[in-house]
């Protein structure tokens, strides 16, 4: 579903933490259109998270000693809103119609010289300090220790959506079908598991704007990415204090 043009002048004084659960799930239903048009200043900032994030190579691998440790490098300015990514996923994780594991959001900038409109893929951060962890009172959502991605044990989850409350990112739905909160898991069980070395939504894109790769491997295009220091590379909402393993640049 594409998103929905919002009048968003009542609100132009709201935040994101001050919308409701229940019309956040709404705007979800929307296309995430809310989401990516309250994004502004506060969802995504577009300055280097080397030292934020990752600090030191070696600090880094001591702290997050996960190996492989997956991550997604998102070229954002790449991105042609195709949503072939959308579909592969659905179609390789079994995802309902009214589910999501990524979603493209769009913002407009009136006062841009030439595009005025962006595309944002966002999906599951995968976060080092993940905030769905502490909260799940079954342990259904838990921090693979091998890998460092955040999945879901859906045969634990009771569905009372305390995870997707606490997530920062809006990345979690209930699957009616399955009974219990779905998300993205980088693709391990449908297809890392089985040897593919690409999620379906990295693989899927025609544009090159996602690099999945291994950030405990120096020789990867997402560790040169996120080390490098020639243009800048940032994560979404820095301030909630998650570590995300999804980051952003442009070029």
């Amino acid at each position: 579903m594409k998103p929905t043009n919002i009048d968003l002048a009542a609100l132009a004084n709201e935040g994101v933490e001050n919308v409701a659960m229940k019309d956040r799930r709404h705007f979800l239903k929307m296309g995430l259109a809310i989401t990516g048009v309250f994004a502004g200043g506060t969802l995504f900032s577009a300055v280097s998270v080397a030292n934020k994030v990752f600090a030191s190579p070696a600090e880094f691998a001591d702290k997050y000693p996960y190996k492989p440790h997956y991550s997604m490098i998102i070229h954002q300015d790449r991105c042609i809103d195709c949503e072939r990514c959308v579909a592969a996923c659905a179609e390789t994780n079994h995802v309902p119609h009214e589910g999501y594991r990524t979603r493209i959001l769009q913002r407009d900038v009136p006062d841009a010289i030439g595009q005025k409109r962006e595309f944002i893929p966002v999906l599951c951060n995968q976060c080092n300090l993940p905030q769905c962890t502490r909260v799940c009172p079954t342990k259904a959502t838990y921090k693979n220790t091998s890998n460092g991605i955040v999945m879901m044990d859906t045969s634990k989850c009771i569905g009372c959506l305390t995870c997707q409350e606490a997530c920062p990112y809006n990345a979690r739905y209930f699957n009616e079908e399955r009974q219990a909160v779905d998300k993205c898991n980088f693709c391990f069980d449908t297809r890392l598991a089985k040897g593919e070395k690409l999620t379906a939504c990295a693989n899927a894109c025609p544009a090159n704007c996602r690099v999945f790769g291994d950030l405990s491997d120096p020789t990867s295009e997402a560790y040169r990415t996120v080390h490098q220091i020639e243009r800048a590379v940032w994560v979404l909402r820095p301030e909630a204090g998650t570590k995300p393993n999804i980051f952003y640049t442009k070029g």
